[in-house]
């Protein structure tokens, strides 16, 4: 482990530690000081990791925040499509750290009706998105610009879904066009710079959707899930192969299609080990899954640590909730 980021973990666990201690549920319990008194950190550092499994901690966090779309650590901007209404539109968080529409433009999607399933069937994907990059050398037939799109993500991918090349673009610069897609969208040219001069693409995450939901997600919904996620860690870094294997659904399939047998031999081999791990989570977003019941995408930051491998970069998670429990559909 790297000095630097020995230092930063041990900020992360004092600062969690000097949290947990302002909160009525630690305020009474001389044990925990004790512990660190008699021990040091590392030894209520498992303690600490088993309270933010509690459902009670998650519920006092998410008090004042905003889950119109989801919650979001790392997405200062929500960029939204709604087919059925033709409208793309960006909401922006305030000062609050709530999500105000602050744009609505007027947008051609697909020529079909539905979700895309397959390259040329001219259907706007149904789902969640990055938007990889943005090309301002293009074919004047897309406009100025283009944004594109993180089609086919994980989910699409788990699902069998074929194609790619889903932008977000302008409108033809010397040509006409007819008023709907081979699957994009399209807004016109002023547009598509205002949109340009709005978002950071970088925090701004595009949730397609048949329409834009019309009141918050339960934030009940969102404790347990994050109460879940990190059992699942609690599980991961204390070797607890039975807990670990509890988080995934009997149709999981890994993005390099390696399926739940294989996946139990694999991890199972891994946690024998018995190795010492340091697993942190930052900058999580949870989004419910459009046109799907119960079923969210998890996108977080990872830094891995053992003996044997070390990892920092991106996760994703599809999960379902069943019964306050979570299951892993697909990772990657």
């Amino acid at each position: 482990m790297t000095t630097m980021y020995s230092n930063t973990l041990h900020k992360f666990t004092f600062v969690l530690l000097l949290t947990f201690l302002s909160t009525s549920l630690f305020a009474a319990d001389t044990d925990l000081l004790t512990q660190y008194r008699k021990n040091g950190i590392k030894n209520i550092e498992k303690m600490l990791d088993k309270e933010l499994t509690q459902e009670i901690y998650w519920e006092n966090y998410l008090k004042n925040v905003d889950t119109t779309f989801g919650y979001f650590e790392s997405y200062d901007n929500v960029l939204a499509c709604d087919k059925t209404n033709s409208k793309l539109c960006i909401y922006k968080k305030d000062d609050n750290n709530s999500y105000q529409l602050k744009r609505e433009y007027s947008a051609f999607t697909g020529k079909l009706q539905g979700d895309k399933e397959r390259e040329g069937d001219l259907r706007t994907p149904i789902g969640i998105y990055d938007i990889v990059k943005k090309i301002t050398k293009v074919d004047s037939f897309y406009g100025p610009m283009a944004f594109v799109t993180s089609y086919p993500n994980v989910f699409d991918k788990y699902k069998g879904k074929t194609g790619q090349g889903i932008w977000i673009h302008g409108l033809p610069m010397h040509q006409e066009r007819d008023s709907f897609t081979k699957g994009c969208i399209a807004i016109d040219n002023t547009s598509i710079k205002c949109l340009d001069k709005n978002i950071d693409i970088n925090k701004t995450v595009l949730i397609i959707d048949k329409e834009l939901p019309e009141k918050q997600h339960s934030k009940k919904e969102f404790s347990t899930i994050l109460s879940n996620l990190f059992a699942w860690r609690y599980a991961w870094i204390y070797n607890d192969i039975e807990s670990y294997l509890g988080f995934y659904a009997p149709e999981f399939k890994r993005f390099d299609g390696m399926d739940i047998e294989k996946f139990t031999k694999y991890k199972k081999r891994i946690f024998n080990k018995q190795e010492k791990k340091t697993i942190i989570f930052n900058d999580i977003n949870i989004i419910p899954y459009p046109e799907t019941d119960n079923v969210f995408k998890i996108k977080f930051k990872e830094k891995y640590r053992s003996p044997s491998f070390s990892f920092t970069g991106d996760k994703v998670l599809i999960v379902k909730l069943e019964k306050k429990h979570l299951y892993i559909i697909t990772e990657k």
